[in-house]
């Protein structure tokens, strides 16, 4: 399957797919994500099987905060973070606020998100309730792909569509900090650096 120009029309068609339960590569602001409807157990486990990967939770892409805050809980320290960097790569997961099925959380009692910033990846999750999931568009131990035409090769005979918006800007995937208990935990270092993270919170 060929990559498609991400215009208009053509979201609208994405948007389409992921609701009626497919799975999709579109862009994102770090690099190029692999996305369903995370309500749809079939598309959710699909996709666990597409990127050949079933023992972590999937992260999950919001349209905005308010999307996010219908899907976890927030506390103080994620409001302040999501207000600092948001839309921007850092990844908070909290705890859940939604049941989702196993393909999703895999057993997790929490829920990875953040809110791109990316036009097209807010404009994917507004159509589709809020939010879709948005783990690298690449098989598990691949590097992820940066340009829809590398996820296209890899993953086009296995997806329902391909969006193309350019080059991903960042080439790198979020910074995921876990604030799911008492203490925060960076689980996976990425653009958003520690120090950032501290300044934005003893500021």
């Amino acid at each position: 399957m060929k990559a498609i120009p991400a215009s208009p029309e053509n979201i609208q068609k994405a948007a389409a797919i992921i609701r009626e339960g497919g799975v999709i590569v579109y862009p994102t602001d770090t690099v190029y994500g692999l996305g369903c409807l995370p309500k749809i157990p079939e598309a959710a486990k699909r996709l666990c099987v597409i990127k050949g990967r079933a023992d972590r939770p999937l992260p999950i892409a919001c349209a905005d905060t308010d999307a996010a805050r219908e899907l976890v809980d927030f506390s103080p320290v994620a409001e302040r973070l999501a207000e600092r960097f948001w839309p921007g790569p850092l990844m908070m997961v909290l705890p859940a606020r939604v049941e989702f099925s196993i393909w999703v959380t895999h057993g997790s009692k929490t829920l990875g998100v953040r809110v791109p910033d990316h036009q097209v990846a807010q404009e994917l999750a507004q159509l589709c309730g809020g939010s879709i999931v948005s783990t690298s568009a690449n098989r598990s131990g691949e590097e992820p792909f940066r340009t829809a035409w590398e996820a296209a090769e890899s993953l086009g005979k296995e997806v329902d569509l391909v969006l193309d918006a350019g080059e991903a800007p960042r080439g790198l995937p979020s910074t995921v900090i876990d604030l799911s208990g008492e203490s925060a935990w960076i689980l996976r270092k990425g653009p958003i650096s520690g120090s950032q993270i501290m300044e934005a919170l003893s500021g």
